[in-house]
């Protein structure tokens, strides 16, 4: 049974016979103790507190029953990691040639007026999470309630914990395009022809960050943890 977000995308999913449903990975409703195993990829790092990433890890743990296992994915604010480049990074230099960079310059956007609800204690405790990881390589610090969040550029490494991705939607009215993304300056002609770019918000992780997280409950336990692609991730049994 998969769940998201999106109604396009779970629309899609019943037109392939797959059972799936809309609803927020902050209220799932599904019976606690129900499921043998949940994933959740690419999910806890487009929220914008850490109160509200923790909350969404109790949320899998509340699903499971005792012995299931969760596996989680986010992104890395590490995209170079043992000397080794990303899929992400690698991509910029090997894409198909039809595929060109957004440029996002150094635009920037108010964080209050992109997540409501973040406050300067949501901030430290994303600090406190990081300072227990004892994590030493990531120098990258949450941004402040008061502060403004950078616009990412595209195939590039990370400069920021918190911050702003373009998205640009494909033209056409094929619905497996509509959530598609397509590489183009933002400035040209046939990105301005396109839909409008989306900036969607990402908290990238550091090294032990999620992990420090998971520890944090005590009704799981973590099983691994490890680095893949650019991403950290972590999997949980249920207590």
């Amino acid at each position: 049974v998969g769940c998201d977000r999106s109604k396009n995308l779970v629309d899609i999913c019943g037109e392939k016979h797959f059972q799936a449903f809309v609803c927020d990975a902050l209220s799932v409703p599904m019976r606690s103790g129900s499921c043998d195993a949940c994933i959740s990829i690419a999910v806890i790092h487009h929220f914008s507190t850490a109160e509200r990433r923790l909350a969404t890890i109790c949320e899998l743990a509340r699903l499971l029953r005792p012995g299931g296992t969760a596996l989680i994915y986010v992104w890395a604010m590490e995209q170079e990691y043992k000397n080794q480049k990303s899929k992400y990074l690698k991509e910029k230099n090997g894409s198909k040639a039809n595929e060109k960079e957004i440029n996002a310059g150094t635009a920037q956007r108010p964080l209050t007026d992109q997540v409501p609800g973040s406050s300067s204690q949501d901030s430290a405790c994303s600090d406190q999470l990081i300072n227990d990881s004892k994590d030493e390589g990531c120098d990258a610090r949450p941004v402040g309630a008061d502060s403004r969040l950078p616009v990412h550029s595209n195939r590039t490494s990370f400069q920021s914990q918190d911050l702003l991705v373009p998205w640009h939607l494909k033209g056409g009215t094929k619905k497996k395009e509509e959530n598609d993304r397509v590489l183009l300056p933002a400035d040209s002609k046939e990105s301005q022809e396109l839909s409008p770019v989306f900036h969607r918000y990402y908290h990238v992780f550091c090294e032990g960050e999620l992990e420090a997280a998971c520890r944090s409950l005590d009704c799981v336990r973590v099983q691994k943890s490890y680095y893949d692609q650019g991403n950290w991730c972590v999997v949980l049994e249920k207590l």
